[in-house]
């Protein structure tokens, strides 16, 4: 009888420990399988810009139309490439279509900014001319529809160029300001911030109290999509009270549309002051190269440069609505490209991080484009922008102190991350942010702050493999 009561009792361990390890064997099953599965891609993830999408990683990756284009368009999508990338040049000249150049300027062309459709950056040397830096200028207060008052002198731009009949406003070189910091976990870092400092001032001084903002051209993929997406859609967003008290309160900007004249919800610039694209380019040729149109006629000739006046131009307007169309398309159909390396374990934890510290309250990840007034092949589409396209307050250390209509001096728009991982690759640099201080990622979310200020200390506190994974993650974009 003992023992058949021992085989019994050495039966029921048998059994209870066969029973414990296939429970610890599901579980395990299961959460390798959870695993598996937080760690996937979603099936679309890659085609930030929905079937606007290009699977093109090279320099040229931002340069591409995007698919579906009539063989109507892509025709004029190729001729507005060559009036992006073409040098104007002064008047008169034997090359009709592309003189009219400045008298003051900062690039001849628009790829004089925006290399391969890319990103510009801080100068290296005094009097370089720009790759896509500039430096907004103004005076206390606003004009009738809420725009900055330009200095008396020098209007809202300092143009550092000129052609051979006229003299340059002025030169300037920025000074570099280093900033030390320490995670806690020990590992030290270095920020830069940009001092301005003016010099050689042709016209006289500045006014006193002038307002000064340096500024990069960013990338100019998915303009176009983010155009389409409905004022609603962007408005939902909105939480200018932080009514869900997430510490969070991006809020629209409402500008000045020249063309419909009336007020109109901001969607392009670094502080939303712009409210179409169209209107977007047409201040850039006018500002940036000093080419009239029909929307911009004005070649801003203050009381102190009267002599300009005299000087030929290149026509009334200087570039014809046909071809300011064509640039429009161009500009409005580019591409976005593929993210890469979605499937890689080290990219899909730092989605995860991304959205756990809170970055994903601001760079929303996803949206929905509606129906574009002109484009139709940008209509529909589920893109992946990581932008709200609102106002947020970033604090002192990255304000300018410059109001721009409802925008604060503290406050910039959300700008779209898409692309962020291909700036080496295409531009040859990694400089972030609206003056190109930060000299790669890490840098541009150690500069976060009002807002963002509690994101940036929760990736301070990640240690250094999490801190990498995130990064990663943000290359992939």
């Amino acid at each position: 009888m003992s023992g058949g009561i021992t085989y019994r009792k050495e039966l029921i361990v048998v059994v209870l420990l066969a029973s414990s390890v296939f429970a610890i064997t599901l579980h395990a099953c299961k959460q390798a399988a959870s695993e598996v599965a937080m760690h996937s891609p979603t099936p679309d993830e890659a085609l930030s810009g929905g079937d606007a999408t290009v699977f093109d990683a090279s320099v040229n990756a931002f340069a591409l139309p995007v698919p579906g284009l009539s063989d109507q368009d892509e025709l004029i999508f190729f001729v507005g490439n060559s009036f992006f990338n073409q040098n104007w040049v002064q008047s008169p000249s034997s090359t009709k279509a592309r003189d009219g150049l400045g008298p003051h300027f900062n690039a001849k062309s628009c790829s004089g900014c925006h290399f391969k459709d890319g990103r510009g950056q801080p100068p290296a040397t005094v009097g370089q001319l720009s790759e896509g830096f500039l430096i907004r200028l103004s005076i206390p207060g606003s004009d009738a529809h809420g725009a900055p008052l330009p200095d008396p002198i020098y209007g809202g731009q300092f143009q550092d160029h000129a052609i051979d009949a006229a003299k340059a406003e002025g030169s300037y070189e920025i000074i570099w300001e280093e900033i030390s910091g320490t995670y806690p976990d020990g590992q030290p870092y270095t920020l830069r911030k940009p001092k301005i400092q003016f010099f050689d001032l042709q016209y006289g001084p500045m006014a006193e109290n002038n307002l000064i903002s340096p500024r990069v051209a960013p990338q100019m993929i998915g303009l176009g999509l983010l155009e389409a997406i409905a004022e609603q859609d962007i408005l939902k967003a909105a939480d200018e009270q932080d009514a869900n008290g997430d510490g969070i309160s991006g809020r629209p900007n409402y500008v000045w549309n020249v063309i419909e004249n009336k007020k109109q919800l901001g969607r392009f610039g670094w502080k939303a002051n712009e409210p179409t694209l169209l209107q977007q380019i047409s201040g850039a040729f006018n500002g940036d190269i000093g080419i009239t149109t029909s929307i911009f006629s004005d070649q801003h000739i203050s009381a102190y440069q009267q002599e300009l006046k005299a000087l030929p131009d290149g026509g009334k307007p200087e570039m014809p609505d046909d071809d300011l169309q064509k640039l429009h398309l161009y500009c409005a159909t580019l591409a976005v490209p593929a993210r890469r390396n979605v499937e890689q374990t080290a990219v899909q934890k730092g989605k995860l991080l991304f959205e756990k510290i809170g970055c994903t309250s601001c760079h929303l990840p996803n949206a929905q484009t509606g129906t574009h007034p002109l484009f139709a092949v940008l209509n529909n589409q589920t893109i992946h922008p990581y932008t709200d396209l609102l106002l947020h307050d970033m604090g002192e250390g990255l304000a300018d102190g410059r109001p721009d209509f409802l925008a604060t001096g503290n406050e910039w728009r959300t700008p779209p991350l898409w692309g962020i991982g291909l700036f080496q690759t295409v531009n040859k640099h990694t400089f972030y942010l609206h003056d190109g201080r930060a000299r790669n990622i890490e840098e541009a979310i150690l500069w976060h702050g009002g807002e963002a200020g509690t994101v940036k200390a929760a990736f301070m506190q990640l240690d250094a493999e999490q801190r990498q994974q995130l990064i990663r993650f943000l290359e992939s974009l």
